[in-house]
């Protein structure tokens, strides 16, 4: 019996003529509705004539989470007083409840993105509303993208709802082309803030990791709300293992606490989304921002922290990150607090903080790993995707490592398009590295096995498994914990789905016939990296030629029928029988499946504990771990703190040298190393697998070209030193460097070491290349080298001693030495010699700084003004050194007396 009291009390009833009219009128509308005002449950019943006596038509409501698509079904057939799977069904991966009357379902983005891809036509399909469409994840910004190709296209009478909980909606109007927004008024009461920030700083986020003293204190805000406040309290925090911790510090606060995440099960959902006659507190992810709605709460603990996703190309590695949460996240959780009666948020960080935070979330297009995307848009036909209509065009570094990555797998070929393989791959429901595993790991180790590491791997598994795959593979099988039964699903859907589309097509058992992966730094799916793929629905065939033709587009595979040549393509070798374990062990299938994912994250020990992963990037295990004396590891899961070197592993299974070598080929390379190493040249012959070394011999003959260029990596990291610099060839550099300050043109750069490198074959040769090691450079002279660089060719070099003489001849007849270390030559004498000598002198224009010296050669001034020191600065010199000096002269007229380097009585002898 339908429930019509409660259908009418829902707020957004009040906006339904409006969107009607504007479906009607223009076939596309955006719907601005505050959570909890109905426009996820009523909206789709009054679209499917179920309620408010509109014409009957099928409804698909497409929901970015399961947990939400499951709510949010079960809530419509209560509203119509009906079992879930008659009139409302919904299917989410590995998990389907529709009935041949159902017309309204519920799927998740994923889920449709699948059936997209079967038939871009949807048949039977009258509407679609995109819930949620605000929190701008990858999947949602797709669907909407085909969608709307779609109308274009081939269904123009196809409509289309975007319902967002904010009002933040000029985006998707321009998007579905101008189209009316309606908006919806909620009952919304008044929400007290109230910050409560931490009474000592702690530590912030990185990577994964939470500081424990940040979640201390939220749970200690929790007890604080449950003393002051009346009500149930909904408590915001960025993930399942921070949820299990605070909730592990609430014992004994006198309510029923509840965690509501993806990854609960159903019965813990339905508990949390349910009045209760006792008080609780909820601890939720982001889900509970505006995907469910938690009756009973008058008070919202806010943590302050969300998760998105990440990826380091340089390293290969990505992962969820915690972050701090948005200011429009904050405003979303706090009204949660105000849906039923008057409501306080308590925020978790300090109100002069609030104004820095992001004003909203980063769309996931932005951030996220773009392989799968890629995959979705080469089969739509547009491998580019310059044809979807985004909000957000996808970055292009993304999008190329993302294509490198598909090329190696054979999904597309060197034009981007689709292969059969790429088909069968992104049939799979499964990020494209996971797909490859999955189909190349069934014909080595039959297709249960496979699936099963696999399942392992689409959803990360709990902290309690361990950081052994193979170890928390076991756990799996006996686990009767709900992550156990999640994965016994999946593991069935995969099976499912590989007897659709076969293991690898040419995969006789135990080899590998695909092309590998590269090592592009594409990350690692993160949990729940994809909820795409139905269970028990068969995957048909891709759509017939002539839709295809209609969008002007090539079908998927039909341009590009043949696996893919070139980059990473060909056969891999034989796997091998397992070396230090068995083939048939869980370790080497662990391993196996792994490496075939992740090949550029196989990893090699450095020390225990401690590992170089192929890509190049350190590895460290945790102190505990089992998996420390282990000689390789294939790395499922790592991550990496912002300023450390090495990245952490989380989840990793122990691998042999020769499965390494197989699951990696592509990485595989030899050949002649010389380099610059310890101080001198090394040259080996070297079979390398990316940046692992598995085995080096001496080179006694190395490649002269090789040799040169190591030599020069020396001078660059040690210097020019390494040559013979004696006291005229430093000279001769320092005054080259002078006339090339002062005059520039034909004068060479030789001040800068880098300079003189980039000319190393103007003027090292031919002593550079004969020589072959450290020794050898020590015996090129390098004053007779720069001589080479003059300009010989202009006649200017002719001229080197005129404007930048060695030495300059002062009036006691003695030839001085010219310093050119400085910016401006120097010219250090003893006082007496320059008697008699009016002007300083000159070199090439600019005057010396005169150095003047004592009898006994120490300072006693300096001047570039040798008139103006006779005249004023000569008396105070002469005042305190003459007693100093007796025996050397000093008149009381420099400029006329006659310059000497004698003393007084050697001047009477003579």
């Amino acid at each position: 019996m339908i429930r019509a009291a409660a259908l009418d009390a829902l707020p957004v009833r009040e906006a339904v003529p409006a969107l009607l009219s504007a479906l009607d009128g223009h076939g596309t509308a955006v719907l601005c509705a505050p959570p909890g005002t109905g426009k996820t449950t009523l909206v789709p019943l009054v679209l499917a004539g179920l309620a408010g006596g509109g014409p009957r038509r099928r409804v698909v409501v497409a929901e970015p989470r399961r947990i939400a698509a499951r709510a949010a079904a079960r809530r419509m057939a209560w509203l119509l007083g009906e079992a879930v799977g008659e009139s409302v069904g919904f299917t989410v991966r590995g998990e389907r409840l529709v009935g041949p009357s159902t017309a309204v379902e519920v799927v998740t983005t994923g889920v449709l993105l699948q059936r997209l891809q079967r038939d871009q036509e949807l048949p039977g399909t009258d509407v679609v509303v995109l819930d949620e469409c605000h929190e701008r994840h990858l999947d949602a910004d797709t669907v909407a993208a085909f969608l709307l190709d779609v109308r274009e296209t081939l269904r123009p009478e196809l409509r289309l709802v975007a319902a967002s909980a904010t009002t933040d909606a000029a985006g998707w109007a321009r998007l579905l082309g101008d189209a009316p927004v309606v908006e919806a008024a909620g009952i919304s009461y008044p929400v007290e803030t109230v910050w409560a920030p931490p009474a000592r700083p702690v530590r912030p986020p990185h990577g994964m990791r939470v500081d424990p003293a940040q979640l201390a204190h939220v749970a200690s805000v929790v007890r604080r709300a449950l003393a002051e406040r009346s009500g149930d309290v909904l408590c915001f925090l960025p993930g399942v293992g921070e949820i299990a911790r605070v909730a592990g510090q609430l014992g004994g606060v006198g309510a029923e606490v509840l965690q509501v995440h993806g990854r609960a099960p159903a019965a813990v959902q339905d508990a949390a989304l349910a009045p209760s006659a006792h008080r609780r507190v909820i601890l939720s992810t982001a889900v509970a921002e505006s995907s469910l709605t938690v009756p009973g709460v008058r008070v919202v603990v806010d943590s302050g922290l969300a998760r998105e996703p990440r990826v380091d190309h340089a390293r290969g590695l990505g992962a969820l990150a915690t972050v701090r949460a948005s200011r429009a996240a904050g405003r979303q959780r706090a009204g949660r607090a105000g849906r039923e009666a008057p409501g306080t948020v308590y925020r978790c960080w300090a109100e002069a903080e609030d104004g820095r935070l992001p004003a909203f979330p980063s769309p996931e297009i932005r951030i996220a790993d773009l392989a799968q995307f890629a995959l979705q848009a080469a089969c739509w036909g547009d491998p580019d995707a310059s044809g979807l209509a985004l909000l957000d065009p996808p970055p292009a570094g993304a999008m190329a490592a993302a294509r490198e990555v598909l090329t190696a797998v054979g999904a597309v070929d060197a034009a981007g398009r689709p292969t059969e393989r790429g088909l069968r791959m992104s049939r799979l429901g499964l990020h494209p590295r996971l797909a490859r595993a999955l189909l190349d790991g069934a014909g080595a180790l039959g297709a249960r096995r496979a699936a099963e590491v696999v399942a392992l791997l689409s959803e990360e598994p709990p902290r309690e498994y361990g950081d052994d795959l193979a170890a928390a593979w076991r756990a799996a099988r006996r686990g009767g914990d709900a992550y156990a039964a999640r994965w016994r699903a999946e593991t069935g859907r995969l099976r499912r789905a590989l007897d659709v589309v076969g293991p690898a097509g040419t995969a006789a058992r135990g080899s590998f016939p695909t092309p590998p992966l590269p090592g592009t730094g594409t990350c690692a799916p993160g949990p729940g990296a994809s909820n795409a793929g139905e269970a028990g629905v068969p995957l048909r065939e891709s759509p017939p030629r002539a839709a295809f033709e209609r969008t002007g587009r090539a079908a998927p595979g039909t341009g590009s029928g043949a696996e893919p040549r070139g980059t990473g393509e060909g056969r891999v070798g034989d796997l091998p029988p397992g070396g230090g374990h068995a083939a048939g062990t869980d370790d080497h299938a662990a391993g196996l499946i792994a490496a075939l994912a992740f090949p550029e994250r196989v990893a090699r020990a450095k020390a225990r504990g401690s590992y170089l992963m192929a890509s190049g990037t350190g590895a460290e295990l945790g102190d505990g771990s089992g998996l420390r004396d282990a000689d390789w590891l294939a790395v499922a899961v790592a991550d990496r703190a912002p300023h450390s070197a090495s990245a952490r592993v989380r989840l990793a299974a122990v691998l042999d040298e020769d499965t390494a070598r197989a699951a990696a080929a592509h990485l595989l390379a030899s050949g002649e190393e010389v380099r610059w190493e310890g101080g001198d040249v090394v040259a080996r012959s070297v079979e390398r697998l990316g940046a692992v070394e598995l085995v080096a011999r001496p080179l006694r003959d190395p490649d002269p070209a090789l040799v040169r260029a190591a030599l020069l990596d020396g001078l660059r990291d040690e210097g020019l030193g390494l040559l013979r610099w004696s006291p005229d060839a430093v000279a001769l550099r320092a005054r080259l460097g002078f006339l090339h300050r002062t005059l520039g043109g034909a004068w060479p750069d030789v001040a800068d070491d880098a300079a003189l490198l980039e000319r190393a074959g103007d003027w090292l040769e031919p002593e550079l290349s004969r020589a072959r090691r450290r020794a050898d450079l020590g015996r090129i002279d390098a004053g007779q080298a720069l001589n080479r660089l003059l300009p010989w060719a202009t006649g200017e070099a002719a001229r080197l001693d005129e404007l930048a003489p060695e030495r300059i001849e002062v009036p006691s007849g003695s030839r001085i030495r010219v310093d050119y270390s400085g910016e401006q030559p120097v010219l250090a004498v003893k006082l007496q010699e320059l008697f008699g000598l009016a002007r300083t002198p000159t070199v090439a224009g600019v005057p010396v700084l005169v150095h003047l010296l004592s009898p006994a050669g120490r300072p006693a001034a300096v001047t570039a003004d040798l008139a103006s020191f006779w005249r004023g600065g000569y008396r105070a010199v002469r005042a305190e050194l003459r007693g100093r000096y007796p025996r050397h002269p000093w008149p009381e007229d420099p400029a006329t007396a006659e310059p000497t380097r004698h003393t007084n009585a050697r001047l009477r002898g003579r």
